[in-house]
């Protein structure tokens, strides 16, 4: 709880719980409000806190559910292919979870409650926390007003008390987006994450206060000089003025180390029936306890309230901390520090809206710090007060966002209600969650539409002003929105990614992308990359939401006959996701001047099309390919770094590294040293180092040294890894490249090599002979899929199948076609030369259960079975296809090279016994015939083309 309210003439605080079973109907036709239903008792029943999903009211899910939310992709309604899950007993919505239940309008909630004698004439307060959305409040026949925050507390204030004795509240919710609107697709009401539920699931209460007492509390540290500016706001309902005295002091309560300040006394005046605010000093001392990401130190002030002749206590939560930019960096206490963060996106799938509980906070924020992040964005949302107490107890510097994507409708600067909306929401979260330290940063939402840069330039100048608590930035956005010059910080794209359409290195970085901002650069919505659905996962949806999606592209891969790969695929997708990941964290923490970055997500997104880009699932739980261990090598307050300018080399060459280090920690690395060694796949050390002791401070891309080495040992296709760690600590990191010797024999004989399958090469089959088709560039059943190196963005149905639509590889690593090509069962970096931009073939009229040596990854959108590379028999003989362009006389291509030679060896060997037979003319067809699946839109347009009525969406 942010407070305590205590009076002393009470034995306990005054407060009545209002949470348990309340009555309850629904207004479809709105007319609660004319009939006054406030004056009569509501028929239904159900239980608060909670949503009316979770309490199974409303309508079931079917075609013409008038969801929240964009649809990008509808051909969803009109592919043939999907008919079975348009059903009315089978509906599988792609786009989201389904919830169990969906109701968007008003609905009345109702219960009476006994006032005790003793709160007569005191003031009375009514506290509902995350209501959704709007609020209209009566207490018998009396209406007290409307409320409209998806950030805080709705409050409703009775000054005049009630009378002693039963009352009946009647509160009407209202879920829809009117007047104010905030964007379908912002992550505070859309079906894309927590959903667009009607509700209230926060704490619920009455409170009793007395006629004078204190509305609020906002401590300003002030870490340099030792002292706190206390800013007191007190109420006066007696109907008099009033004259008080105000005692505070401040207590820390969760570090080892124990620190008390003085109690400090201060006198005020309140006029009648008025309000006044008073400022205080409370000096700290040399005792004080700073706040920050390795010593979350906290305290709690009490402010006791005399007046009146009665006394009244409150407690608020804070931390002694400076968070601020200098130049290009953000500062803690002075301190350099690097945002390592993640966005949450309100992904809440057991009950479709926030956890309200301290304890699940923290079991978000620990396992954040787990994978190395100090640092989470709340996408167009902010999180409740119990997100806030954990975070400070963590150590995480949080940015909330007033709750808003004012795009695909609203926009901003226009004079819209959002406009005002915004201004007041950002108050609302500054008075409820102002003096927790984790609120380090705050922006008014995400890539909005409009004449964004003047209002936005006035919002950062206008709450830089009104609280310097916190860094402001405009909005939260991507590498075409204008940029806003007043903005302490930015959030953008542009300056993020792989330059993965280049043979891979990790010697660039983006220092060129940063050059032109002078203010800390933070990379906006960072990696981005996907990885094959998990269908175990499928089982933990045990509450309000189901995973329909991820059933219905389970079932679509066994339809296409791939239901027995998923758990390979899964595996093998995720392993190149965390090597993308990887490359792009530590391509950041390589560039001096850097500010952070922020990726979407360390967890997966379960909306806008199903966006699979987490190293964890939408239940904060880990996934198999890659452990928190794995992660924070690359990703940590300190992190050794090689800069590579390839990672595939002939043994003819020298291996050469610079080493570099990135720190972000509380101290100064005295007389550091950083070793390194190259082992080889047995883990047999081939070659180590270390370099001379430096103090080493925080920074990015921090030079160390350089590694020279011959290759000329290496006489055997190898894959090496070097490792880099710092001396007498736990940060270690490391990379794998390979070594292929500088000649192999170009051609191996008794096999025949061809770019054609001409009528030479089915003699040479007819005969029991050996055939390597190069089918490079003659692919045309599939010649419409794209693959690059990279794996898929986002998904490729929110982008209409934008390429890549490739996930990674699956290797068949255990066949002996690679015993001179060292391969693991996934796509690795020495797979780029052979992989990116290949052509696939679409196996579709092959043999049930046949399996390609290399094997193709496709989106869960389509899952059609793909092959870069396969061996057969045909008729008496053998054959190997190929779609990737493994030449004789490839040059420059290490990888390709080796591999070309690798599966000819195979070929020339006794190992060579294709398992499955193809005809000839099922070969043939893939270079003569398109597909029979081929995706289309259906529509053209984009958002909202589709949203679901009656009248449409109606499948011929």
């Amino acid at each position: 709880m942010l407070f305590a309210l205590v009076f002393t003439a009470s034995a306990k605080a005054d407060v009545i719980n209002l949470e348990g079973t309340w009555r309850f109907g629904i207004d479809r036709d709105d007319k609660g409000i004319t009939e006054k239903w406030f004056s009569r008792n509501l028929e239904d029943a159900i239980r608060l806190p909670g949503s009316m999903a979770e309490n199974l009211k409303g309508d079931p899910i079917t075609l013409q559910t008038k969801w929240t939310g964009s649809i990008y992709d509808s051909s969803y309604y009109f592919n043939p292919r999907l008919e079975k899950y348009r059903r009315s007993d089978n509906i599988h919505i792609p786009f989201w979870l389904t919830p169990a239940r969906h109701y968007v309008g008003a609905a009345w909630y109702q219960k009476e409650v006994v006032i005790p004698a003793k709160w007569k004439g005191q003031c009375i307060i009514l506290n509902l926390e995350r209501a959704h959305t709007e609020t209209r409040v009566w207490i018998d026949d009396q209406e007290l007003g409307t409320q409209n925050s998806l950030a805080a507390p709705h409050i409703y204030e009775l000054r005049s008390g009630l009378e002693p004795g039963k009352h009946r509240i009647t509160i009407r919710v209202d879920n829809r987006i009117k007047e104010i609107n905030v964007g379908p697709d912002s992550h505070s009401v859309s079906d894309h994450t927590q959903g667009n539920w009607n509700g209230i699931v926060g704490r619920m209460f009455l409170e009793s206060r007395p006629q004078v007492y204190l509305e609020d509390i906002r401590v300003f540290p002030d870490v340099k000089n030792k002292k706190a500016l206390v800013r007191l706001f007190i109420a006066n309902t007696s109907g008099s003025a009033v004259k008080g005295q105000i005692k505070l002091v401040a207590r820390s309560f969760n570090s080892e180390k124990s620190h008390e300040t003085k109690t400090v006394q201060s006198s005020f005046n309140v006029a009648r029936s008025g309000n006044t605010s008073l400022d205080v000093e409370v000096p700290f001392g040399d005792g004080m306890l700073t706040w920050d990401e390795f010593n979350p130190a906290l305290y709690k002030l009490s402010a006791i309230l005399q007046a009146r002749g009665a006394e009244s206590e409150k407690e608020v939560q804070f931390g002694m901390r400076e968070f601020r930019i200098e130049g290009n960096q953000f500062l803690i206490n002075g301190n350099p520090v690097f945002l390592r963060g993640t966005l949450h996106n309100a992904e809440f799938p057991l009950t479709g809206y926030p956890d309200m509980k301290v304890e699940g906070w923290l079991r978000i924020f620990r396992t954040a710090k787990q994978y190395g992040l100090n640092h989470v964005r709340f996408h167009s949302w902010c999180p409740p007060e119990a997100a806030f107490i954990a975070a400070d107890q963590v150590g995480i510097f949080l940015q909330p966002e007033a709750p808003s994507w004012p795009n695909h409708g609203p926009k901003i600067g226009l004079g819209q209600p959002i406009d005002k909306y915004l201004y007041d929401e950002t108050a609302r979260m500054i008075k409820s969650y102002g003096n927790y330290a984790s609120y380090t940063m705050h922006s008014a939402g995400n890539e909005p539409a409009g004449n964004q840069v003047q209002y936005l330039n006035d919002f950062v100048a206008f709450w830089k002003k009104q609280d310097n608590r916190r860094v402001y930035t405009g909005m939260s956005v991507g590498g075409s929105w204008p940029i806003v010059p007043q903005a302490e910080y930015q959030v953008r794209g542009g300056v993020r990614g792989l330059a993965w359409d280049k043979r891979p290195e990790s010697f660039s970085d983006f220092s060129e992308g940063i050059a032109k901002f002078k203010v800390p650069f933070v990379a906006h919505e960072m990696g981005q990359w996907c990885v094959f659905p998990n269908f175990d996962e499928i089982k933990k949806y045990k509450g309000v939401y189901r995973a329909r999606n991820f059933e219905m592209f389970q079932q679509d891969l066994q339809d296409q006959g791939m239901g027995d790969q998923a758990r390979d695929f899964f595996m093998a997708s995720g392993k190149l996701q965390a090597l993308s990941y990887k490359h792009e964290i530590e391509k950041s923490l390589r560039t001096p001047g850097y500010g952070g970055f922020q990726l979407l997500g360390l967890q997966d997104f379960p909306g806008q099309g199903t966006a699979l880009v987490g190293l964890i699932d939408a239940f904060w739980e880990g996934k198999d390919y890659v452990s928190p261990e794995q992660f924070s090598r690359f990703c940590n307050t300190t992190v050794p770094l090689a800069r590579l300018p390839k990672f595939v080399f002939y043994n003819n060459e020298r291996f050469q590294a610079q080493i570099d280090l990135f720190r972000s920690e509380k101290n100064v690395l005295l007389n550091g040293v950083v070793r390194w060694r190259i082992k080889n796949a047995g883990g047999k050390i081939l070659k180590s180092g270390s370099f001379a002791p430096q103090n080493f401070r925080n920074g990015n891309g921090i030079k160390v040294g350089s590694i020279d080495v011959s290759l000329a040992e290496v006489d055997q296709p190898s894959r090496l890894n070097l490792e880099v760690a710092v001396d007498k600590s736990s940060f270690i990191n490391d990379w794998d490249f390979w070594v292929y010797p500088a000649s192999n024999p170009r051609e191996v004989p008794g096999i025949y090599y061809t770019s054609v399958l001409d009528n030479k090469a089915k003699e040479v089959l007819n005969r029991g002979g050996k055939v390597f088709f190069n089918a490079a560039g003659k692919v045309v059943k599939g010649k419409e899929v794209q693959m690059y190196f990279l794996p898929v963005f986002w998904n490729t149905s929110w982008f209409k199948m934008r390429p890549p639509h490739v996930t990674g590889m699956l290797i068949q690593e255990k066949s002996p076609a690679f015993d001179d090509f060292p391969t693991s069962y996934h796509s690795d970096l020495q797979w780029w030369d052979i992989q990116h931009r290949s052509q696939t073939m679409i196996l579709e009229d092959f043999p049930a259960g046949f399996k390609p040596l290399i094997q193709p990854i496709d989106t869960w959108f389509l899952n059609r079975r793909l092959a870069l590379v396969y061996e057969a028999r045909v008729g008496k003989g053998k054959i190997i296809v190929s779609s990737a362009d493994l030449r004789k006389d490839a040059d420059d291509r290490p990888a390709a090279e080796q591999l070309f030679y690798s599966l000819q060896k195979y070929m020339a060997s006794e190992k060579f016994n294709p398992s499955q037979e193809v005809d000839i003319n099922v070969i043939e067809d893939v270079f003569k015939s398109p597909s029979k699946q081929l995706f289309d839109t259906y529509t053209k347009d984009s958002p909202d083309e589709l949203k679901p009525s009656s009248s449409k969406n109606k499948v011929n």
